[in-house]
C-alpha cells in the first residue's frame, strides 16, 4: 500500500474504500502541488452574485391536468378520499396489480445468465417488433407477410406517437392532423411539439353522450386530401364512446376517398373487450384495403408495464421497399432523441408472447382486469339507479375500456372533490379501475348530492 495511503480494517467495504483511496491518492498529491496546497473552492458564476440565477425568469408552470389530480388527492389527509383520475389499473383493494405472467417472465429473464445489458439497436428488440407487429395487426396480415410494415420499439404509447409525428413532419406532404373532439390531453402537445398543425373533428355528443357520427363524417370530409387523421383504435380517451363496425367502415371509405392517412392510437388492445382480435378490428379493417397507416402501441395498460415505457411504432407501407426506407429514416428520427430503447420491458413482452402457454396466462389475467371493469360499470350503474339518480345513466354501460365520461359539469365535479374527497379530472372522466365494491356507494352518493342539488 501507499505509505501515505490511509490503512482500512479488513471488511468488503473497507476493502473497496482502500482501493478507492489508492486510486485517488497520486491525483490528490499532484493536485495540491500544482495548487500550492491551496486549498480549491468553488465560485459563483462569473457575473453573477450568488443568489443570482439565470433561471430567475422562469415562471411557475402549471400541474400537467391528470397528473394533477393525483397530486391533490395525495395531498388530502381525508380517509375516505378516492382517486378516479389515474389511467392505471387497480384491484378490487384499490392496488397496483403487476400480473402474474409478468413476474414469472421477469424470473426467467433473471435466471438466465446468458443475459447481458448491452445497448439494444435503434430499432429496438426485434423479437419484440416482430411479435408487436403480429399482435395488433394479426397473425395471417397480409401486410406482415408482404413485408410491408417496419415496427419499431418505442418509449410507451405516448414515445411511439411522438417519433411517428415526427417523422410524418420530415417526410410526409401534409402536416395537419386532425384529432378527435376531445381526447387524450397528451395530444395536441404531441403532435404540435413534432411541428405538426393541430385541428380538431367532432367525436362526442355530449346531448347522447355518444357517438357523434354525423359530425366526424361531415369535418373528415371537409379535411384537405391527404391530411392525417389520428384515431383511438378502441376505449376512446376520455369517453370510453367507440364507433360500431358499421361506422367504423363509414370512416374508413371516406378517409380512403379523401386520401386521408390514418395514425391510430392503440393503448388498449385486449384492456376494453376482453378480446386482443376484438379490440384491433378497427386497425386491421384499414390494413386489410391496401392502404397505408401508423400504428401506435403501448403494453403499459394490457400487461400493467406503465413504469417499464414498452410501446411500439408501426408503420403499414404500400411495399417492401417502402417500409425498408421508412424504417431507416425512422432510425435518424430515433438516434439523436433517445439512441436507441430500454431493453427490459421488451423482454418481458417478448418472453410472453412468443411462449403458448404465457401467452394464454396473460389472455386470461387480461380478461380477468376487463371484467371487472365492466362489473364496475354495471354496479355504478345500479347504484345511482337505486339511489333515483336523475338523468339516464346507461351510457356507463354502453360505453367501453378504462374510462367513463360521466356527463358530470366542472362545477359538479368541484362540488365532488370539497364535499366527498373524490378527484377525476374537471371534464367528468373518471377511471372505471379505480373503483371497487367498497368505493361505487360513495361515488354514487357524491353524483346523485351533486346532480338533485342542481350543482
Amino acid at each position: 500500500m501507499h505509505p501515505q495511503a490511509p490503512s482500512f480494517a479488513a471488511s468488503p467495504a473497507d476493502r473497496r474504500l482502500e482501493l478507492l483511496a489508492r486510486h485517488l491518492h497520486p491525483l490528490l498529491t499532484a493536485a495540491n502541488a500544482h495548487n500550492g496546497n491551496q486549498t480549491v473552492s468553488a465560485s459563483p458564476t462569473s457575473g453573477f452574485s450568488v443568489s443570482d440565477s439565470v433561471f430567475n425568469h422562469v415562471v411557475r408552470a402549471p400541474e400537467d391536468p391528470i397528473l394533477g389530480v393525483t397530486v391533490a388527492y395525495n395531498k388530502d389527509p381525508s380517509p375516505v378520499k378516492l382517486n378516479l383520475g389515474v389511467g392505471a389499473y387497480r384491484t378490487e383493494e384499490g392496488k397496483p396489480l403487476v400480473l402474474n405472467v409478468v413476474r414469472k417472465a421477469e424470473q426467467l429473464l433473471v435466471n438466465d445468465r446468458s443475459r447481458v445489458k448491452e445497448y439494444l439497436p435503434i430499432t429496438g428488440l426485434a423479437d419484440f417488433n416482430k411479435l408487436s407487429a403480429k399482435l395488433i395487426l394479426g397473425t395471417d396480415s397480409p401486410a406482415i407477410r408482404e413485408n410491408r410494415v417496419t415496427t419499431v420499439q418505442c418509449l410507451s404509447g405516448t414515445g411511439s406517437l411522438r417519433v411517428g409525428a415526427e417523422f410524418l413532419n420530415r417526410h410526409y406532404h401534409q402536416h395537419i392532423i386532425y384529432i378527435p373532439q376531445p381526447t387524450w390531453g397528451n395530444h395536441p402537445k404531441v403532435f404540435t411539439l413534432a411541428g405538426l398543425s393541430v385541428k380538431t373533428y367532432r367525436y362526442y355528443d355530449p346531448t347522447t353522450r355518444g357517438l357523434n357520427i354525423q359530425g366526424l363524417l361531415e369535418d373528415l370530409g371537409s379535411a384537405p386530401s391527404g391530411a392525417i387523421v389520428l384515431l383511438h383504435a378502441c376505449a376512446h380517451n376520455p369517453t370510453g364512446v367507440d364507433p360500431t363496425s358499421n361506422q367504423w367502415e363509414q370512416i374508413r371509405k371516406l378517409m380512403r376517398s379523401r386520401s386521408l392517412l390514418p395514425f391510430f392510437d392503440s393503448a388498449y388492445q385486449g384492456f376494453a373487450s376482453g378480446s386482443l382480435d376484438e379490440d384491433a378490428q378497427s386497425i386491421r379493417m384499414f390494413v386489410a384495403d391496401g392502404g397505408e397507416c401508423l400504428v401506435a402501441q403501448s403494453y403499459a395498460k394490457n400487461m400493467g408495464l406503465y413504469g417499464e415505457r414498452v410501446g411500439a411504432l408501426s408503420i403499414v407501407c404500400k411495399n417492401a421497399d417502402v417500409a425498408s426506407r421508412v424504417e431507416s429514416q425512422l432510425k435518424l428520427v430515433i438516434r439523436p432523441m433517445y439512441s436507441n430503447p430500454p431493453l427490459h420491458g421488451a423482454s418481458i413482452v417478448a418472453t410472453i408472447l412468443k411462449d403458448r402457454n404465457m401467452f394464454q396466462e396473460w389472455t386470461v389475467e387480461l380478461k380477468a382486469m376487463a371484467d371487472r371493469i365492466i362489473t364496475m360499470r354495471h354496479q355504478l350503474f345500479d347504484a345511482l339507479r337505486a339511489r333515483g339518480t336523475p338523468g339516464d345513466w346507461s351510457h356507463i354501460l354502453k360505453q367501453i375500456g378504462m374510462f367513463t365520461f360521466t356527463g358530470l359539469n366542472t362545477k359538479q365535479v368541484a362540488f365532488m372533490t370539497k364535499e366527498y374527497h373524490i378527484y377525476m379530472t374537471s371534464d367528468g372522466r373518471i377511471s372505471m379501475a379505480g373503483l371497487s365494491s367498497r368505493t361505487v356507494p360513495h361515488l354514487a352518493d357524491a353524483i346523485h348530492a351533486a346532480v338533485t342539488r342542481g350543482v
